[in-house]
């Protein structure tokens, strides 16, 4: 059975029809083409699908897509600037090597952003627990805690 719903996909409003049974991943890479959120384990165990939906980070791979009708998703390619820029947030990634083999770093970054939209200078303890359903197998997780550090100066110093 299909169904149409409508949700604003980085700060657009979109239509689509979508099956019943799909999850929110499959029509952000199937269907509006936005591949960098990447499907890992499929079970909501890795984080690689992470987007926000609602300021809240979610596992793409888990979410009906049928349930973000009315809502709003943010996914990675929603953190670029007008000037097609990274945002503070990946750029922050970028600095300071938090980005490896870059399969996990959607994830990381979605619930980097999620954290630091809500908790702008997070302690160490708090973006370690924010970032517990997200796995990386490079970095061994000390750079990445370092990029989301910058990303909350960065954050800040733009303010």
């Amino acid at each position: 059975m299909k169904k149409e719903i409508t949700f604003t996909l980085n700060g657009s409003e979109v239509t689509v029809e979508v099956q019943s049974h799909k999850r929110l991943i499959d029509i952000l890479r199937d269907q509006l083409n936005l591949t960098g959120t990447k499907e890992g384990c499929g079970e909501g165990e890795c984080g690689a699908c992470t987007v926000i939906i609602d300021g809240r980070a979610m596992n793409s791979c888990l979410y009906p897509a049928v349930e973000v009708h009315g809502h709003s998703v943010t996914t990675i390619e929603g953190l670029v600037k007008k000037d097609n820029e990274l945002s503070e947030v990946p750029d922050a990634f970028v600095e300071k090597g938090g980005i490896q083999c870059g399969f996990c770093s959607p994830g990381m970054i979605m619930s980097t952003k999620a954290l630091l939209d809500r908790n702008p200078d997070p302690t160490e303890d708090e973006i370690r627990d924010a970032l517990l359903g997200n796995l990386c197998r490079c970095t061994g997780y000390v750079q990445i805690v370092e990029s989301v550090k910058q990303a909350a100066k960065k954050l800040k110093d733009s303010r």
